[in-house]
């Protein structure tokens, strides 16, 4: 039986969120993003403060709110994550929970993009205040302008998307996140893509990575 279980990661904007869809649909995986899952806390006065700030949610917090998910029936036959694990301590807490299980990373796909991109990109971004959709005013515009191509709700500019909050996750990501990119090369399991492409290209890239790395015997035809 096919398990295609995926990591999506990069810095904020990078398109991780357009690209975790594709691949969900493509591989018949649950996505989940644990930005909204953090998000759908929103009432919690402790969690709302990092949303607020652009601070990662404390590592002891995200990994019990991640553990629990996947534990769920619909993970049964694969997943993708989107925003976790994002620090090593997260990643080791990962494979020691997916070894339990008798599972293991399948893939790790790292969308690399430069600051000055990210910074265009983000202050661009509309996201669907209903669904979670997202869209790029300039390089990813919904089809009726203001919005949601998946349900028709109005699109809107998240609080967080606005430039000291953005300088903010950048820094905590390089500080962070970035290290993990070490990690996963180390385990050879992580597939370097370029986010400057389009988003046909950027998947196009993912889905060689997982052809050429990834031996499901006649599941690619």
């Amino acid at each position: 039986m096919k398990q295609f279980n995926f990591i999506l990661f990069g810095p904020p904007g990078a398109g991780k969120g357009t690209q975790a869809k594709t691949i969900s649909s493509k591989f018949n995986i649950v996505h989940l993003s644990t930005g909204d899952m953090i998000r759908e806390t929103k009432d919690d006065p402790v969690l709302s403060k990092y949303l607020v700030s652009g601070q990662l949610v404390p590592d002891e917090v995200i990994v019990e709110i991640v553990m629990k998910r996947l534990q769920k029936e619909d993970c049964k036959e694969g997943f993708l994550l989107d925003g976790f694990p994002r620090t090593i301590f997260q990643a080791q807490e990962l494979d020691s929970f997916l070894k339990k299980l008798s599972r293991r990373v399948s893939a790790v796909f790292y969308i690399d993009i430069s600051q000055e991109e990210i910074m265009k990109r983000l202050l661009r971004r509309r996201v669907c205040s209903k669904c979670g959709g997202s869209f790029n005013i300039e390089l990813n515009p919904p089809k009726q302008e203001g919005f949601c191509d998946f349900c028709g709700e109005k699109l809107i500019q998240r609080k967080d998307d606005n430039i000291d909050t953005i300088k903010e996750r950048l820094c905590v990501y390089e500080k962070q996140t970035k290290p993990l990119i070490k990690y996963y090369e180390e385990k050879g399991c992580i597939g370097r893509i370029d986010g400057a492409v389009s988003v046909d290209k950027v998947f196009k890239q993912i889905e060689d990575f997982v052809k050429n790395n990834i031996k499901i015997e006649g599941y690619f035809g």
